[in-house]
């Protein structure tokens, strides 16, 4: 736990970080931010872990108003009925309401969420009952790389393995939502699965069909050779 003198230290970095983008960012992008007033038109739900290591837009190189931005602890999508609340509504007011065109489940290298299904006595899952029953949408992730890892071979092959899987498995989980459903039955929607590696920069894409990664070169060269 942070002392009083940090947690003190944080907020004052937060505070002197908004009146930095108050008086040289705002400014500098001040059209941007006027169009944006008018209402949100995003081509994309970006569903994202929590962890602070992410940053969508970053990763993606888009601007505010270009993705809409869905995070929970281990980029989760329950089924659609399991756990109706935050996640479905988001879905649903994205396809429906926005009409996004893209919904992209982004995994990520070393997650915390996959490292605790994996060993929740090292990671005290079960002093955290909330979690540990949300990590309940990624048990069959787990079960899935316990058949090609032993649960004592905790490492960073593992948990990428795991985090694949549950990327995979949170796709399943999305068709499952009306909303997406009907999107995709109609041609007007595209689900893909990435994997985000922190430490070297790389996003790979997780075909469904084969279950493995792929470059993003292959794949946008795949797309921009398919007809329309």
């Amino acid at each position: 736990m942070p002392t009083c003198s940090e947690a003190r230290s944080s907020l004052l970095t937060l505070l002197r970080g908004a009146e930095h983008f108050n008086t040289e960012v705002f400014p500098a992008k001040e059209a941007l931010f006027a169009s944006l007033a008018k209402g949100q038109s995003p081509g994309a739900l970006f569903i994202a872990c929590a962890d602070s290591r992410i940053d969508p837009n970053l990763i993606t190189q888009t601007e505010p108003g270009d993705l809409f931005i869905l995070r929970n602890i281990g980029n989760l999508v329950p089924a659609y009925g399991e756990m109706l609340g935050g996640v479905s509504s988001a879905i649903e007011y994205a396809v429906m309401a926005l009409g996004v065109s893209t919904i992209i489940v982004c995994g990520h290298s070393d997650c915390g969420a996959m490292k605790a299904l994996l060993d929740p006595e090292k990671s005290g899952l079960d002093t955290m009952p909330t979690v540990k029953s949300w990590l309940r949408n990624a048990e069959a992730a787990r079960a899935a790389t316990l058949n090609t890892f032993r649960s004592e071979d905790v490492g960073p092959a593992t948990v990428r393995c795991i985090a694949e899987q549950n990327v995979l498995l949170q796709l399943a989980h999305l068709r499952t939502h009306p909303a997406v459903a009907a999107g995709l039955a109609g041609g007007t929607l595209f689900l893909q699965g990435w994997f985000y590696d922190i430490g070297s920069g790389e996003i790979t894409i997780l075909d469904e069909q084969t279950r493995k990664s792929v470059s993003i070169d292959d794949v946008i060269k795949k797309l921009e050779t398919e007809p329309a």
